[in-house]
């Protein structure tokens, strides 16, 4: 087990080993080098029985609930950089890995009631885990910011594309 800092990474590790997925952390502190070239690390290689094996970027965000704004809204943006990345280690490893974002919510202490596919409970808070495919989400992204170099996408393709990851993830 890899030791993690971020809260986000180390609930969804947690979330791997009470599904008893087969997972390999990868260990962050390092950038791996390919061609003569630096990739950014990805967090964990998730394998399937059933599936594409999963190459997985954790993007922690925090859900903003209905009540402070007028419609529950979803934050998944991601870099630029996030994206190239996950794009090029789906090619290195090849057929039969598949790279994806998940976004990691964490949410309010009332959303056991708020319907969502699964919540799962770390250290005192809750969180939904959602999938995105890199190259679905390469097709609808958008810019957010030109400066930061990050791209989003409007709430409807989000809805659309996202799968709760125990959908994906099946042990």
């Amino acid at each position: 087990m890899v030791i993690r800092r971020n809260h986000y990474d180390a609930a969804f590790e947690d979330y791997l080993r009470a599904a008893k997925a087969p997972y390999v952390a990868v260990d962050e502190k390092r950038r791996a080098l390919a061609q003569n070239a630096s990739i950014k690390s990805l967090d964990f290689i998730v394998y399937s029985q059933q599936g594409p094996n999963l190459l997985v970027d954790v993007k922690g965000r925090t859900e903003i609930s209905p009540d402070q704004r007028q419609s529950r809204r979803w934050e998944n943006w991601a870099t630029i950089e996030d994206i190239q990345g996950l794009q090029q280690w789906q090619e290195l490893f090849g057929e039969g890995f598949i790279s994806a974002l998940v976004f990691a919510y964490q949410l309010p202490p009332n959303s056991m009631s708020n319907n969502l596919e699964t919540l799962f409970p770390y250290k005192g808070s809750l969180y939904a885990f959602y999938v995105v495919k890199i190259d679905e989400y390469r097709l609808k992204m958008r810019s957010r910011s030109h400066s930061w170099r990050t791209v989003f996408l409007h709430q409807q393709d989000f809805h659309e594309m996202r799968q709760p990851v125990d959908a994906i993830i099946q042990c």
